[in-house]
């Protein structure tokens, strides 16, 4: 359980004043100077020691990330990206920082910027997010109006630029090489990797894209020293994490808690427990709408973490926790997931602009049980012809929600199947 003086986002619920004013009152642009002047390997170092694991899904070392980009310059300028397309159902933690604590993200992009030798950050905003468009750009103004960004950043020596994009609300420019091709103005379709980013990214120039919540803690976990941070949660699983609850609880909110909790702490310390009590839940979706699911029964032990969903067959993903009681139609459920993929699907990759229609158009002959049971083992199988097989990730994620409906709730769609042909006999 996290104490309060460890809390990263004091107004994560804008009870507070979101302005630059607030902001310092609670502490953030508290010396940013002095930390920059620790200079680049310091930095750096400090974020490898926090443990500090990238917050947007992949989990990816923050600090190990940075150190990719190119010590000296070859000419080109380099560029932090920060992604803020945070478009996975079920996920809405960026939102509350970019909305009630915006100035944790500026200061963090400068620190950041500075560690990995760029002058310039771009925000990139999805495109349904106007008011927190509004909210974010306002702090940069203010940032800019203060000294705290521009030429001689908060008198660090540092010209710093930060620019906001806003997006037109894709799904698939959440896709870190995606982002960059709808930034440089293309349309949103994945790049080929290699080149990764550090070497050829926005512009062809050395780039890093980072997830919102993970540049927001940044000042602080250099401010407190990165063995603070990294001695919240378990190893390899370090720090805190704003978990995004969803779904059927007494109390869907956004919180940030320690690595590390168990599934049940969880929810009954800050969603009040599941709606009809424990007995009633069916099944958790525990990091966005592209993690497998896991049945009720073996969730309530679940440890909320990287290493700890892993176990349950599942992944942490963005922590955005979708709960579903006996009342949910998994099948359903499902199903409308499949329809969001076909629906983003950029269609580069045969298997994805293929398959997500294909697996669609099942799905919804299961919700039916218009279908017979040998489908659902071609279904598994198509699925499996669709994961690994594309350049992004977009695959992946509408293959696995469906895998994991035919390993957790087989029956439920043999017997709507079997209930369909009853009928169907019953009506001749």
């Amino acid at each position: 359980m996290l104490k309060d003086e460890d809390r990263i986002f004091t107004n994560l619920y804008g009870m507070h004043e979101r302005t630059l004013a607030g902001a310092q009152a609670r502490g953030h642009w508290d010396g940013t100077a002095a930390i920059i002047k620790k200079g680049r390997d310091w930095i750096v170092d400090e974020m490898k020691a926090s443990g500090l694991r990238g917050r947007g899904g992949a989990g990816f070392p923050t600090g190990l990330k940075w150190s990719f980009m190119p010590k000296e310059t070859d000419g080109r300028p380099s560029y932090l990206v920060v992604n803020a397309d945070e478009s996975e159902p079920g996920t809405c933690k960026d939102r509350e920082i970019m909305r009630h604590d915006p100035h944790t993200l500026v200061e963090g992009c400068l620190i950041a910027s500075f560690a990995m030798n760029a002058h310039a950050c771009y925000i990139y905003i999805r495109g349904e997010y106007i008011r927190e468009r509004e909210a974010l750009q306002a702090a940069i103004d203010e940032a800019y109006a203060a000294g705290l960004v521009g030429k001689n950043a908060a008198k660090s020596g540092w010209d710093f630029d930060i620019y906001l994009t806003h997006g037109a609300g894709a799904y698939i420019c959440g896709e870190e090489t995606a982002l960059l091709e709808s930034l440089e103005g293309k349309k949103g379709m994945p790049r080929m990797k290699p080149p990764f980013p550090a070497g050829a990214g926005l512009y062809g120039c050395p780039t890093t894209v980072n997830n919102v919540e993970s540049i927001a803690v940044v000042p602080t976990i250099l401010r407190r020293g990165g063995g603070w941070f990294s001695g919240i949660g378990r190893a390899n699983n370090a720090g805190t994490k704003l978990f995004a609850i969803s779904g059927h609880v007494n109390n869907p909110c956004v919180v940030e808690e320690e690595m590390g909790i168990s599934f049940e702490e969880l929810i009954e310390k800050h969603c009040g427990g599941i709606k009809g009590g424990w007995d009633n839940l069916k099944a958790v979706i525990p990091g966005g709408s592209s993690v497998p699911n896991v049945r009720g029964e073996n969730m309530r032990d679940a440890i909320m973490d990287f290493d700890g969903l892993k176990e349950k067959g599942s992944s942490l993903g963005t922590a955005a926790v979708i709960v579903m009681d006996q009342s949910t139609d998994m099948i359903k459920a499902i199903w409308r997931l499949s329809k969001f993929y076909k629906h983003e699907s950029c269609g580069q990759c045969t298997p994805c602009r293929e398959g997500t229609g294909w697996m669609m158009r099942v799905m919804e002959r299961l919700v039916k049980g218009d279908a017979s049971v040998e489908e659902i083992d071609m279904l598994f199988d198509v699925t499996k012809q669709v994961e690994g097989h594309t350049i992004c990730a977009l695959g992946d994620a509408a293959a696995w929600p469906i895998q994991a409906l035919i390993r957790n709730f087989r029956d439920d769609i043999e017997d709507r199947i079997k209930h369909k042909r009853i009928a169907g006999i019953a009506a001749e």
